[in-house]
């Protein structure tokens, strides 16, 4: 879990490298993955087709995938790879809200409170980079869809396998992308939709490093923890961009003390998660070793 964390830390340096706007970025994004993924299920005789009405599900999170990566890279285009990926630290709280309706059960308060120490840290780099509103608007939109399609993904790998549950999402999330690239198009005329030549070297490395290997690696784990310890640990990933952007584009001169006060409770409540989690599978074991 933690490694697929840690590859997903230069998703936000290569959206930043990537001269292409939010949408196209996305759409080439995909349908490399899809190729790339798609090629190597053929070759492994993996390729397992799902039912029409599985199917129809599998597509709409796929969408909603799309979506979240569409928001994200224009969280990244409107603020800067740090800001974008602290927003996206709020998706421990929306996980905390939506799991528990979306499944009909009650809330858990640890995970709510968590959840609202992490928005708390969100709230300090809000009130103190107000020069990129957009951006973190963006950032908690884009946490949302991934809040909601980790909840649904967990539910959809009880039936079916990792890569072909990833390649049949994303086929479905190009489907929505083409779907809506005219609307698109009208509303945020594009410059260009051809990646250039370091476009496209940065875009393989994204699809097949940083979405194919690296959501295999996440959905392996989603079988064994529940989407909310997940999508907290997935806080780490704005500490991994965060440290590689201000190395490689000196975003640390726009940041100020409010940004490491919020970074610094975000970190907080990946830890202490940490520590309920060990505490809980300690008692676990006590139980099963009393008689």
């Amino acid at each position: 879990m933690h490694f697929a964390i840690f590859l997903w830390g230069f998703t936000g340096i290569l959206g930043k490298l990537i001269s292409l706007q939010e949408f196209p970025l996305v759409w080439w994004r995909i349908l490399l993955t899809v190729t790339a993924l798609g090629l190597f299920l053929k070759w492994k005789g993996e390729l397992e087709p799902p039912p029409w009405k599985e199917m129809k599900k599998i597509g709409f999170v796929g969408g909603m995938i799309a979506l979240h990566w569409v928001t994200f890279y224009g969280s990244i285009k409107y603020s800067n790879v740090s800001i974008a990926l602290s927003a996206l630290a709020s998706t421990a709280l929306f996980t905390a809200i939506l799991d528990p309706l979306l499944h009909k059960r009650k809330p858990k308060i640890s995970e709510l409170g968590l959840g609202l120490f992490t928005i708390a840290g969100i709230y300090l780099i809000f009130r103190f980079q107000q020069l990129y509103t957009v951006g973190i608007t963006l950032g908690l939109i884009s946490a949302m869809l991934c809040a909601y399609f980790t909840i649904q993904t967990k539910g959809l790998l009880e039936n079916h396998g990792p890569r072909n549950l990833l390649f049949y999402e994303l086929i479905g999330g190009l489907a929505t992308l083409t779907i809506l690239a005219p609307l698109y198009l009208y509303l945020f005329p594009s410059q260009s939709l051809i990646p250039t030549l370091n476009d496209s070297g940065y875009l393989i490395v994204l699809a097949v490093v940083c979405t194919v290997y690296a959501m295999q690696l996440s959905y392996q784990a989603l079988k064994h923890v529940s989407p909310f310890v997940m999508n907290l640990s997935v806080n780490l990933e704005p500490i991994y961009s965060i440290i590689l952007a201000a190395i490689i584009f000196h975003e640390h001169e726009d940041l100020n003390a409010g940004f490491y006060a919020g970074a610094g409770l975000i970190i907080a409540s990946v830890a202490v998660n940490g520590l309920i989690h060990m505490n809980d599978k300690r008692k676990a074991r006590k139980q099963i070793i009393m008689p």
